[in-house]
């Protein structure tokens, strides 16, 4: 298989829908000789943050000497981000190989009478596959969604569960409940396994404990009013934190502070179970961490920001960094979102802060909103609002708007914002 057919082949399993439940992952990772069953994992599940967790905590261990697999969604740049072993995304040929092994086992099963696996369910075994054939000693592993019935759930030597804030989101799969929700996530606690929790609301709290309790599972909680000393910036945040002074990110956002407190309890629960972390890694690995489309400066004068909020928790913090870095700046949107999102909920909870909004569809997603019914629900409420007809269109109109002392800030639905901030890039790099 070349590599534009491996490509063509694992975005053609998208047909199949989503299909909760681990029946199937498990055949399909029992064709591969279950990789799974030869790695540890960090396993890290929530509704927010796992993505900036998990780059906080891989950056550690890597600069701890591990050799680590990161498995991740969804991309910014290019597919191939989704499984990287030392922050390397997963090689052209690797990719090949590893899926037609996969198209060989999925046929396989459909032709034994079993239901063909989904995208979601192709993709992890792969990512499985690869670790193994890697020698990765450890994976961060981000869950797809909730958690319980995610197909990442197939694991079963976690060496710790890991739940970032957890709020509505996926209610069609998860429930209409925080308290259904945080069941859910905490699907991923595996018996006598340490976890550790961001601080929750209290009927998500309760739901983690009593899991937790029920499965033997260590239950430390990382709370972000321990943190002192903050400093916050765009450029450069510093902290305390217990017996750690000025520990430094450079992933902008307050909400970054949090998940940055999450990783450094992670830390202190995998050096309880054996790994040697020194602080000078724990250092570096929190100051080295990227995490593209989380708040990210893209470009300076004007300030351009790009951000994944895509709902209602994650578009009431993008509204506190907002208020906190920016007060008194005029600020120009664009924004994009997918139809089965709250979005109704992200610009109640954001429009106020925009002189000037411009929408657009994220390009070649079928579940994108177009730009001009986007429009439309913003007008409800912002008068300033314009639909774009393409990316290019959307970045070259916001630069028009915004003098140089302005901010431009592109978010909604993550699944736009690489090709956007390449667009960003290369306009910027005309001379």
């Amino acid at each position: 298989m070349k590599y534009q057919e491996a490509l063509e082949y694992m975005e053609s399993l998208n047909r199949y829908g989503i299909v909760p439940g681990l029946d199937s992952i498990r055949r399909l990772c029992k064709c591969l000789g279950n990789p799974q069953d030869e790695l540890k994992f960090v396993h890290i599940a929530g509704t927010n943050g796992k993505g900036s967790v998990l780059a906080y905590v891989s950056a550690v261990l890597k600069k701890a000497g591990y050799r680590v697999g990161r498995y991740l969604s969804p991309v910014i740049f290019e597919y191939r981000e989704k499984i990287q072993v030392g922050e390397r995304p997963i090689t052209k040929d690797a990719l090949c190989e590893g899926a037609q092994i996969i198209k060989e086992a999925c046929e396989s099963l459909e032709a034994e009478g079993f239901p063909h696996p989904t995208a979601f369910e192709a993709e992890t075994a792969l990512a499985f596959w690869y670790f193994r054939k890697k020698g990765c000693d450890i994976v961060v592993l981000e869950t797809g969604m909730g958690g319980r019935e995610d197909a990442t759930n197939v694991v079963t030597s976690t060496v710790v569960a890991v739940l970032a804030s957890i709020s509505m989101d996926h209610m069609k799969f998860l429930g209409n409940s925080l308290k259904d929700i945080a069941w859910q996530k905490a699907g991923i606690l595996k018996p006598g396994r340490p976890v550790v929790s961001m601080a929750q609301e209290t009927e998500a709290e309760e739901v983690i404990r009593q899991e937790a309790s029920g499965l033997g599972c260590p239950l430390f909680f990382a709370d972000v009013d321990r943190a002192e000393g903050i400093h916050y910036g765009m450029e450069k945040q510093t902290f305390d934190y217990g017996s750690y002074k000025k520990l430094e990110i450079t992933l902008a956002g307050k909400v970054q502070i949090e998940n940055a407190v999450l990783a450094v309890e992670v830390t202190e629960a995998l050096r309880r179970e054996g790994f040697r972390i020194s602080e000078r890694a724990l250092r570096e690995g929190l100051r080295e961490a990227k995490w593209p489309g989380r708040f990210s400066v893209i470009a300076k004068k004007p300030i351009f920001v790009a951000d994944g909020a895509h709902n209602e928790d994650a578009a009431r913090k993008l509204a506190q960094s907002l208020k906190f870095y920016f007060t008194n700046k005029r600020i120009i949107y664009i924004m994009g979102v997918l139809k089965d999102k709250e979005y109704g909920k992200v610009i109640g909870l954001t429009h106020m802060f925009a002189d000037q909004i411009i929408t657009v569809t994220p390009p070649e997603n079928p579940r994108a909103l177009g730009a001009y019914e986007l429009a439309r629900e913003i007008s409800r409420v912002h008068p300033e609002v314009t639909a774009a007809d393409s990316l290019e269109e959307a970045v070259e109109m916001a630069y028009l708007l915004a003098g140089r002392e302005d901010v431009i800030l592109a978010f909604g639905s993550l699944s736009y914002l690489g090709r956007l901030m390449k667009i960003v890039e290369k306009r910027n790099k005309q001379p």
